[in-house]
């Protein structure tokens, strides 16, 4: 059976297709698409962060390629740095957090790539918090409430 998934490369500072997303102020490139796996590039500075959330279906790692990024894992805080591999079960609570005064890159994996990259293509520009959660759970990301993230 073929592969759904492109062959070819994505640039460094690219995405697939030339594609890239802004989610509240962050910039993400997807770098790899296809139905088994999900793979794209978070840029984050000082302050940004995701709050922690649970994916019931999908395992995700975080490659970090360069910074430090803070993660609330299972309720515990931990920190991540460049070459360090994070491993995120599905059906775990996590967050990433840039608290350092420098930015942050990460490769991110989801597999099965289930609908995050629609979620991505949805979320693209929107500013208003509520409505990133709201769409979140129709596709499959649940946020948990803001002090899960303290």
């Amino acid at each position: 059976m073929a592969s759904d998934l492109p062959k070819g490369i994505t640039r460094d500072g690219e995405g697939q297709d030339g594609k890239s997303w802004t989610i509240l102020g962050q910039t993400y490139f997807p770098k790899a698409v296809c139905d088994s796996s999900f793979a794209f590039e978070t840029n984050s500075a000082p302050g940004q962060f995701v709050p922690v959330h649970v994916h019931p279906h999908q395992d995700e790692f975080i490659l970090v390629q360069e910074g430090v990024l803070d993660l609330k894992l299972d309720g515990e805080w931990t920190q991540a740095r460049a070459g360090d591999l994070v491993r995120m079960p599905r059906g775990i609570p996590h967050g990433y957090f840039n608290k350092s005064d420098k930015p942050a890159r990460a490769l991110f994996w989801v597999s099965p790539a289930g609908k995050l990259a629609q979620l991505f293509d949805s979320l693209h520009d929107l500013t208003e918090v509520d409505e990133v959660v709201k769409l979140s759970a129709a596709h499959d990301v649940d946020f948990l409430p803001p002090e899960a993230n303290e």
